[in-house]
């Protein structure tokens, strides 16, 4: 369809000069007092009571009514971006929606902007297009990195845009005592960002001993949230129906971690919200649809997490999980509820979720409902996407401040460094891949020596691992071995590491994987391949060694590079490496894991040797 069709009107795109009193969102910014409230408030009321014209009415359409679970027919009035009624309406501007399906903007209800590798400015222009029009994110992940000045670059770089940004705050930096990030948040750092008009509450609580054992900075940590009235974030990777009752004695309310329906339905009993989660290795909505009934599907809602930027752009976002859900048998009009209302009630989103008089205008025309197929996206009344484009406002990146620039502060690496010494005829704890799984296996296998060290087999596909410490030259270095990646030659290195976000390498030589490290060291951060001695491809990442200061056309265009690079190197393709990579230093998942002090078993919820001893 011509954009040029879209329009009853002549022009192309709607007028907004009414909007100078409001962001993208539909939220008053106030200047001068009440004034400004009071005169929109008498502009909603006029255009409901028709008084006056509205600035915009769609007709044609089929609204998704998110509240009883039908479509209904009727005009879409809206003034000052805010839908001010459902009929039939006179406006300023006319769009005909030419019998498509109205529903509400998507809501992705936890994700890490960083993840996704570009600025908050880029990430809009990327998921705006898929219909996604709200996010609550929690920045740990520059915050493990840069601290407060990553907090504060988050949120700055998130003003003004045409998506939604709002933050929970991270609770846990570093995400354990066992691993050296580049922060320490306690309570008392966080307590400021509250006064934030975008900061909803505590972000995913992981930190399950300090919980448990009613730790001081964590109780404070709690106890602030609830004492503000914010929402509290749950993490509960492993936990079972009695750990989870003291998340919930803590007041912590979600969960995006449940993996199989009896953990979902272990959380949902104890009144629980649960997201169902579908990023580039958690892929969880199949796994989880069925437990989805009529009686429990407004406890539930749809999350990314962390979803790299070519999957973004390829598969999209919510959306994704959404058309994922009614393949599983999940009715569309319950998976799109979801996605919408539950996720706004979830977070004390009054104005979203829902087409409805009192609601913003945040909204998507869909060709059709089952396959979620979006031709445009309206945020606050205004088109800011057409066929799968951001034709939006020119968006700008944030200039990063210094204080989240220059974070790979590490030493000259010697291959004597990543030696693991080991007796004759060693059986080693290995860290096993479950492909498009957080998840992981503690394996014990026996493993090749030679002159007394650990020697990496292509054949076994046993390759070695190393965690290095890069935000304050402490030296430390873990070692270990993992299994899955498949590699034939080379190795793969990044300082996207969660949480701590170290630099991590893995591969079939010591040689190439030195040259991993030396290129990420002079780079400053990214993700890199390298073969025989020669570096293959490489993104730099020079915002905390998480993010690129480039358009995500270029950063798409390098990560094309570096999966040519994998390919090279035999990388298994059932699986993204990188994103797999990034997630076997996370601790606080199942089951074996490797950080800057070693190997962690979350089982014992500590370090353990390599060598498995024989007695």
């Amino acid at each position: 369809m011509a954009r040029s069709s879209f329009y009853s009107c002549q022009t192309l795109s709607v007028r907004f000069d009414t909007l100078e009193f409001f962001s993208f969102g539909g939220e008053l910014q106030v200047t001068t007092g009440h004034t400004e409230k009071e005169t929109a408030m008498k502009q909603w009321i006029a255009a409901a009571s028709k008084r006056e014209q509205a600035d915009i009415v769609i007709r044609n359409g089929r609204i998704v009514d998110v509240f009883q679970h039908e479509i209904r027919e009727g005009d879409i009035a809206i003034t000052n971006g805010r839908i001010v009624g459902i009929g039939e309406y006179e406006g300023k501007q006319i769009i005909d929606a030419e019998g498509r399906y109205i529903c509400p903007g998507f809501i992705d209800a936890h994700v890490h902007i960083e993840s996704s590798m570009v600025t908050p400015s880029e990430f809009a222009r990327v998921v705006l297009p898929h219909g996604v029009t709200s996010v609550i994110t929690d920045p740990h992940e520059i915050a493990n990195v840069s601290g407060t000045a990553g907090i504060q670059y988050m949120l700055d770089a998130s003003e003004g845009l045409p998506l939604d940004v709002y933050v929970m705050l991270p609770s846990c930096v570093p995400s354990t005592p066992y691993e050296h990030a580049g922060a320490v948040l306690q309570a008392v750092a966080l307590e400021p960002f509250y006064h934030h008009p975008r900061v909803l509450g505590l972000a995913e609580v992981m930190d399950y001993p300090s919980v448990h054992s009613g730790a001081p900075d964590m109780v404070r940590k709690l106890t602030d949230a609830y004492a503000r009235g914010k929402l509290i974030d749950g993490h509960g990777a492993g936990l079972n129906g009695e750990q989870i009752d003291v998340y919930r004695a803590a007041g912590i309310r979600t969960d995006h971690e449940c993996v199989s329906a009896e953990q979902a339905r272990e959380r949902l009993s104890r009144g629980m919200y649960v997201l169902l989660r579908e990023g580039s290795v958690a892929k969880d909505v199949r796994n989880l649809a069925s437990v989805v009934t009529p009686h429990n599907a407004r406890r539930c809602l749809f999350c990314t997490d962390d979803k790299h930027l070519d999957e973004l752009v390829q598969e999209g976002s919510i959306n994704w999980n959404i058309k994922l859900a009614i393949e599983s048998g999940i009715p569309a009009l319950t998976a799109i509820q979801m996605a919408t209302l539950n996720a706004a009630e979830c977070y004390g989103l009054d104005t979203k979720g829902a087409v409805a008089p009192g609601y913003d205008a945040d909204l998507l025309f869909l060709d059709q409902l089952d396959t979620v197929e979006i031709s445009h996206v309206f945020k606050a009344g205004k088109l800011v996407a057409s066929d799968r484009a951001y034709i939006g406002p020119k968006l700008t990146i944030t200039a990063p401040p210094s204080t989240v620039l220059n974070s790979v502060r590490l030493n000259h690496i010697q291959a004597e460094q990543l030696s693991i010494p080991l007796p004759e005829h060693s059986s080693c704890s290995i860290i096993g891949i479950q492909p498009n799984s957080l998840l992981t296996d503690h394996l014990v296998e026996e493993v090749t020596i030679i002159n007394g060290c650990f020697q990496p087999s292509i054949q076994a596909d046993q390759l070695k691992m190393a965690v290095l410490e890069r935000h304050q030259h402490t030296g430390h270095i873990g070692l270990g071995i993992v299994k899955g990646f498949g590699f034939s030659a080379g190795a793969i290195a990044s300082t996207v590491a969660h949480d701590s976000h170290n630099l991590v390498v893995a591969g079939t030589n010591d040689a190439d994987m030195l040259v991993a490290i030396d290129e990420l060291r002079q780079v400053d951060g990214g993700l890199t391949v390298v073969k025989n001695g020669v570096v293959l491809a490489t993104l730099p990442l020079p915002i905390a060694g998480l993010m690129a200061t480039q358009p995500y056309e270029e950063v798409l265009n390098q990560l094309e590079q570096l999966h040519h690079a994998l390919d090279q190197i035999g990388a298994s393709t059932d699986f993204h490496p990188f994103v797999t990579l990034s997630f076997l230093c996370l601790p606080v998942i199942p089951e074996l894991k490797l950080t800057d002090m070693g190997l962690f078993s979350f089982q014992s919820f500590s370090h353990i040797s390599i060598w498995q001893s024989r007695s």
